[in-house]
C-alpha cells in the first residue's frame, strides 16, 4: 500500500484502485481542519488530472466519525475562505467519477453527518448519533441545505436542521440520508464486500453510470432522454468493440 506522509491528521492511502481518507483527529471528535480540508482537496483534484482510483472511502479512527469543522476565521475574508474550501471539498466529492463509501463507525455531526451523505454509499453503525447542530448556536447549516432535499423529503429533513435534534440511523435511514445500518463489528467487511463489488463492475461503465444519475438529477426529463440515446450508443459500440476483440 502507498502512503503518502503528511503532517496533517488525515491519512490518505492508494492500494488497487482504492483511495482512502481517514480522519485521525480523535482528540478534538475528529474535526476537519484546515491542512485537513486542503489534503483532501489536492488528492480529489489529483483524480481529475490523472484518474487512477475507482473507489474512495472516507473512515475515521477512535469512537467518533466526525463532528464538525475548524471554525478558525474571525473575520469576513477568513470566514469566507473557510465556507468556500469546504464548499470545495463538497462540490469535488460529488462530482467526482470515484464510487464514493463512508464509513460511519461513531457519532457523525454538522459537517461529518453532510459529508457522509455526500457520498454514493453512506455505512453507518448502529451505535452512531447523527446531527445537524448549527441552529442551537444560531447558524442556519446552509452548506448541507444546498443539497439536502436531493436526498430526502422536505418534511423529513427540515426539523432535522432546524432544531438540531440527535436522530438514529434507523431515522436516517428511512428519511433517505444513509444506505445501510451495520452492526460495530461488521461495519469494515460490509465496506470491503461493498468496495469487491463496485471493482468487480466494468470501469467505464461504472463511471458512466454515476455521471449519467448524476446529472439526471438536475436535468429535465427531455434532455435525459437525448442525452441518454447518446450514452447509449456510444457505450454500446464500445461493448461490441471489446467482445469482438
Amino acid at each position: 500500500m502507498e502512503h503518502l506522509s503528511l503532517p496533517q491528521p488525515v491519512r490518505i492511502d492508494r492500494a488497487g484502485g482504492v483511495l482512502t481518507f481517514t480522519l485521525d483527529n480523535p482528540a478534538q471528535r475528529n474535526e476537519v481542519t484546515g491542512p485537513m480540508f486542503d489534503a483532501m482537496l489536492a488528492a480529489l483534484r489529483a483524480e481529475v488530472v490523472q484518474p487512477a482510483a475507482r473507489v474512495l472511502r472516507i473512515r475515521a479512527t477512535g469512537d467518533v466519525f466526525c463532528t464538525g469543522r475548524e471554525r478558525a476565521g474571525r473575520d469576513a475574508l477568513g470566514i469566507h475562505a473557510e465556507v468556500s474550501r469546504l464548499i470545495e471539498l463538497k462540490r469535488l466529492l460529488r462530482a467526482s467519477p470515484l464510487i464514493t463509501i463512508a464509513e460511519v463507525q461513531g457519532d457523525a455531526h454538522g459537517f461529518g453527518f453532510g459529508l457522509a451523505i455526500l457520498c454514493d454509499f453512506t455505512l453507518v453503525s448502529a451505535r452512531a448519533g447523527l446531527a445537524f447542530p448549527e441552529m442551537r448556536n444560531g447558524l442556519p447549516p446552509a452548506a448541507i441545505m444546498a443539497y439536502l432535499g436531493r436526498y430526502a423529503l422536505p418534511k423529513q429533513v427540515f426539523p432535522m436542521v432546524l432544531f438540531g435534534d440527535t436522530i438514529t440511523p434507523r431515522v436516517a435511514l428511512q428519511a433517505g440520508l444513509i444506505t445501510t445500518i451495520c452492526e460495530p463489528h461488521t461495519l469494515q467487511s460490509e465496506a470491503e464486500a461493498l468496495v469487491e463489488r463496485i471493482l468487480a463492475l466494468d470501469e467505464a461503465g461504472a463511471r458512466q453510470c454515476k455521471a449519467f444519475f448524476q446529472a439526471a438529477e438536475e436535468s429535465t426529463i427531455e434532455q435525459n432522454f437525448r442525452c441518454a440515446t447518446e450514452m447509449l450508443t456510444v457505450t454500446s459500440m464500445r461493448l461490441r468493440q471489446r467482445n469482438a476483440s
